[in-house]
């Protein structure tokens, strides 16, 4: 009798722990972050389609974690239309606080002198959309523990009005996950 007692609370203890660390690993999880390009800037006003031109975008960064800070990799951004690369841009490395949730990445792309008479016209048009490429890897750091490298890709579709900026409602592209 006094053994099954002490059998039964013994088992009482393992559940109770095992639901704990349930529960820690639930809580502490970490979220992936989010990518949003805020403004979109392409000239309209180049007259020879053999010049070079280059875009500028603003890309925020924001970490869903209030738990765990980020560390990201070199951020790749490549930027399409229809199939033709426009261009491509490196991101340098950054660490992102808990305490601090936003980003923001300021950049400058010079445009693929091949594509930009075609994309000049579909831009005059309004009917240009550039495909947006993101991939990276990250770390998490929770309760001063790194872990592995992640790796992450999104991707997203810029539309493009006549005036050159990003066209719709919203203004703004949030890039989703691969």
């Amino acid at each position: 009798m006094f053994q099954i007692k002490n059998y039964l609370r013994l088992l009482q203890i393992i559940g109770l722990l095992g639901l704990l660390a349930l529960c820690l690993w639930l809580s502490l999880r970490p979220k992936e972050p989010n990518f949003t390009i805020t403004e979109f800037s392409l000239p309209t006003s180049v007259s020879n389609e053999n010049q070079s031109a280059s875009f500028k975008y603003v890309l925020v960064v924001k970490n869903l974690d209030k738990e765990s800070s980020i560390y990201y990799d070199d951020i790749l951004m490549s930027f399409k239309y229809k199939q033709d690369m426009v261009g491509n841009n490196t991101i340098p490395r950054f660490d992102q606080g808990k305490d601090k949730t936003n980003n923001q990445v300021i950049d400058k792309v010079d445009v693929n002198a091949k594509v930009w008479g075609a994309l000049a016209k579909a831009v005059s048009n309004g009917t240009a959309e550039l495909n947006v490429d993101l991939s990276t890897s990250i770390q998490y750091k929770t309760w001063h523990v790194k872990s592995k490298h992640h790796k992450i890709k999104f991707q997203g579709v810029v539309p493009i009005g006549s005036e050159g900026k990003i066209k719709g409602k919203k203004k703004k592209v949030k890039l989703h996950g691969k």
